[in-house]
């Protein structure tokens, strides 16, 4: 379940990247997304309990695998995405920013 789920929503982090919300920011959105989505399935089907039920240890662990995934599968779709130019949303923020 946990690889399969990963490349599903990394797919979905390769799309906001294409879309044009890169870098850091955009990797913490997608790493609330990843442990969201982590824990409906997992509790969900059973195999997993309320995070404020968990020891503080095993919590903080698994928030940091979250994170380390989170922001390595942005780096991975950022840099493969900036090989096609800046995304629809960059270059519609690079419009805004120009003076009249």
């Amino acid at each position: 379940m946990r690889y399969g789920q990963g490349a599903l929503v990394g797919v979905l982090r390769s799309v906001v990247a294409q879309a044009g919300l890169r870098g850091p920011v955009a990797s913490t959105m997608f790493t609330a997304v990843r442990l969201t989505n982590d824990q409906i399935l997992e509790n969900a089907t059973g195999v997993g309990a309320p995070p404020q039920s968990w020891p503080r240890r095993e919590l903080a662990i698994d928030v940091l695998h979250k994170c380390i995934y989170g922001f390595t599968t942005g780096a991975v779709a950022d840099g493969l995405a900036s090989r096609d130019g800046p995304g629809p949303g960059q270059r519609h923020a690079a419009l805004r920013r120009q003076p009249t």
